[in-house]
């Protein structure tokens, strides 16, 4: 299979209510590499690489996030893969 890469913003109430703690456990839960920061317009942006099928379920757990989170609406792009060795969080940006 070949592995894909997902960018994604993730938009609502994602701050403050450990949605990029959820992010790195679900991602690795689900074999797939990257990263996850909180941005200074409120949002959590991630970059997510893996096989089609896992990338794809990340992103449909990251519609709900931890149980604290009011995800509006999550923008996705089409990245290429960097080839990442794990997941990681990232500095606020």
């Amino acid at each position: 299979m070949t592995l894909i890469a997902r960018h994604l913003v993730i938009m609502g109430k994602v701050q403050g209510v450990f949605y990029r703690n959820w992010t790195v456990q679900t991602a690795r839960a689900l074999g797939l590499v990257g990263w996850v920061r909180n941005r200074t317009d409120g949002s959590v942006e991630a970059w997510v690489e893996g096989l089609g099928p896992q990338v794809d379920e990340f992103i449909r757990l990251a519609h709900d996030g931890p149980s604290a989170a009011k995800v509006s609406h999550i923008e996705t792009g089409d990245v290429v893969p960097k080839g990442m060795r794990s997941f990681q969080e990232r500095a606020t940006r």
